[in-house]
This record gives structure tokens, C-alpha cells and sequence, in this order.
């Protein structure tokens, strides 16, 4: 099968859609498919990622104004461009915002099956950055999603927001997890004294810097006596969350085997943001063996069994998440339990296996365009 991917995102970015377009790529890969990757061009000097699994084309870009680390695609030919040359019997549209607009326009005029992947959670971010907008964000969802053969969301809340909104031709397509990367034995004892020189418990944070995610209610979790608070990533809110969190590490943007170190070397990890259509760092936590403290909102819903591999806490309440973190940071059997659980649960989630259900999406909408040309 020939698949076009176009993404909004792409190593050397770090965020969700990215990691998710390049572990599809390596998916499609391994199972004899061949895979072209269209994406926006990364900031100057950066380069593109060096083990891309496959060719990748890159179109124009600029930063996105107040988020830098963000990329936006400008008007080009390379994308129509890319689909004629390729030949693809599916486009493969990772977040369509503005590069996969184009897309799947394209993937229109071409007469190109198209399976959208809904990643984001665009209405969230609109009250956050412009305090309103909402509507018109689900408009543009929609308007987006309706043209695809199928939309994937990643989450039953996800699609339960999909559907009440109007998207038609949504089915669940989850994200899987690296589980030998993220594993429990990865817990180095040599970092958790650097982190934590008086024995405290290690409370992470793995994620963007941003006013999305919240971070700043771990201000409550940094009072507590024992308890050292770890913060790994970076973007616009680092500065402003340095004086929020006195006391937590700031280790910066981590990666690969020394990110799945960090994870292992817990004690616990707290997800903050309310807007997760998925929330895959709470998946690596998982793997790694580390019980979770999360919102009940959006992806960690599916993810995290309250009571059995973490705590699932009302959304924007700091007390709630000092209160979870306090029970926990003080109850050690019960976080062995939680934690081995929560590895038990995620253990069949592998890229591979994911990838496979992904393959199955692709067949399922090829079968129904032929039988619609058919008829």
C-alpha cells in the first residue's frame, strides 16, 4: 500500500502529532507499505529528523506568532506536488489544521481516499489563547473532518466530542506506547538522588510549558513536606512556571532512552492540562510503572482506572491534585500496586499492535470507496 502522511508536525518537533506521524511511518515500514511523509519545514539550523523511516517532504514554514516552537505551513506546490509523484491508495491527514486542510483538498481533486486523525483539541485552545472562539473552532473542525472518508479520534471522549459536534464517519483509533523503551527497570537510583538529595518522592510533570496544560497547579504539590517536584519540557510558560513552582527541577526538553529514564525514576506523575485528546506522556508513565494522577477529562478517562493505576481528579482543582498527590506520596504499597497495574494494563498497546488497527481503518475505507464507485 502506498500511504501519504501529511502532518502538521514532525521530528525534530517533540509533541503528540509528531511522535504519533513517525511511529506510523516506522509502522508502515515494517510491515512492507510505502510511506511518504509531507510536513512543514522545521525552524532554521535545526534539520530533519535523522532516522526518519522514510522520505520526507518538507513545505515552507513560519513560527506560529507567540509560540515559536510551533510551525505553521505556507501556500506551496510541494504537497499536490508530492501526492501526483507518490501515488498514494490513501492519504493519511495527522491533525488536520492547516497543511492538512490543504490535504485533503488535494487528496479531493485527486480522487484520493482520505482518513483524518483528530489530535488536538482546537475548541480547548481557542477559550485558552483567545477567550472565546469555541464555535468557530468547531466549525472549522467539522467543515475539516466531514470531507475525510474517516475521522480517527483517539480517545471515547474525543469521539463522543467529534460526534455530538456534528463530525460524521468517526471510529476510535487509540495511540500505542513504547513499552520496551518505557519500562519499570529503567529506574536509575544515581539520578533520583540528584533529583531528590533528601529522599523525597519525585512528583513529574513531562510535557509543553504551556497556559494549556496547567502546570501551574502543582504549585499546591510543591508545599508538601517530603515531596520534590520534577518538571520535564519546555515552551512559553517556563518562565512564568519557575516562579509558580517554587523548589521543582526544571530539567529542560528530554528524549529517547534518557526521557524513559526520567519516567522510571518517579514515584509519581501528574498530568494537568484538561484539553488531552489522548495524553500519551500518561501512557509512558504507565509503562514505566509510575501510578498517575490526572484530570477526569478527555483522553486520561480511558487511560487511567481511578482506584487501580492512579487517581483521576475534577479538572482545574489544585487542592484535588495536592490532596491525590499527599495520599500517595504517602502510602508506598499503594503505589506499587497502582503502578504494577498500571504496566499490566498498557502492555498490549504497542505501536505494533496500533499500527495494525490503523492498517485495518485503511482497508476498511478502501473496501468502501471501491464499493462506492461500484455502485
Amino acid at each position: 500500500m502506498r500511504v501519504v502522511i501529511v502532518t502538521e508536525s514532525f521530528p525534530p518537533d517533540v509533541n503528540g502529532v509528531a511522535h504519533c506521524a513517525l511511529q506510523t511511518a516506522r509502522h508502515l515500514v515494517d510491515r512492507g507499505h510505502h510511506p511518504l511523509v509531507v510536513a512543514p519545514a522545521p525552524a532554521p539550523g535545526t534539520g530533519p529528523d535523522p532516522d526518519a523511516p522514510c522520505p520526507v517532504v518538507r513545505v515552507p514554514s513560519l513560527p506560529l506568532p507567540g509560540y515559536p516552537q510551533v510551525r505553521v505551513a505556507l501556500p506551496s506546490r510541494r504537497l499536490a506536488a508530492a501526492l501526483v509523484a507518490h501515488r498514494p491508495d490513501v492519504v493519511h491527514l495527522a491533525g488536520p489544521f492547516v497543511l492538512g486542510v490543504r490535504g485533503m483538498a488535494a487528496a479531493a481533486r485527486l480522487g484520493i481516499p482520505a482518513v483524518a486523525v483528530y489530535q488536538t483539541d482546537l475548541a480547548g485552545y481557542a477559550r485558552i489563547y483567545m477567550g472565546a472562539g469555541e464555535a468557530a473552532a468547531w466549525r472549522r473542525i467539522r467543515s475539516v473532518h466531514a470531507a475525510a472518508d474517516r475521522t480517527l479520534a483517539p480517545s471515547s471522549a474525543a469521539r463522543n466530542d467529534l460526534e455530538e459536534h456534528g463530525v460524521p464517519r468517526v471510529a476510535l483509533w487509540p495511540r500505542g506506547v513504547d513499552t520496551v523503551r518505557f519500562r519499570p527497570d529503567r529506574r536509575d537510583e544515581a539520578l533520583r538522588r540528584a533529583l531528590a538529595p533528601h529522599g523525597e518522592r519525585i512528583v513529574g510533570y513531562v510535557g509543553r510549558l504551556a497556559p494549556e496544560k496547567h502546570v501551574e497547579l502543582l504549585a499546591g504539590v510543591c508545599g508538601l513536606p517530603g515531596v520534590r517536584v520534577v518538571v520535564v519540557g519546555d515552551g512559553p510558560s517556563r518562565g512564568q512556571l519557575a516562579e509558580a513552582l517554587p523548589g521543582a527541577v526544571f530539567l529542560g526538553r528530554r528524549t529517547g532512552d534518557e526521557l524513559a529514564r526520567i519516567f522510571a525514576s518517579l514515584d509519581l506523575f501528574v498530568h494537568t492540562g484538561p484539553f488531552e485528546t489522548f495524553c500519551q506522556t500518561v501512557q509512558e508513565a504507565m509503562a514505566s510503572g509510575v501510578p498517575v494522577v490526572a484530570p477526569a477529562a478527555g483522553g486520561p478517562l480511558d487511560l487511567v482506572a481511578h482506584g487501580r493505576t492512579g487517581l483521576l481528579v475534577p479538572p482545574h482543582d489544585a487542592d484535588a491534585v495536592r490532596e491525590a498527590v499527599r495520599a500517595l506520596a504517602a502510602g508506598p504499597a499503594r503505589r506499587a500496586a497502582y503502578g504494577a497495574a498500571a504496566r499490566a494494563s498498557v502492555e498490549g498497546r504497542t505501536w505494533a499492535a496500533v499500527g495494525d488497527q490503523l492498517l485495518d481503518h485503511y482497508d476498511e475505507v478502501l473496501a468502501a470507496r471501491r464499493t462506492a464507485v461500484a455502485a
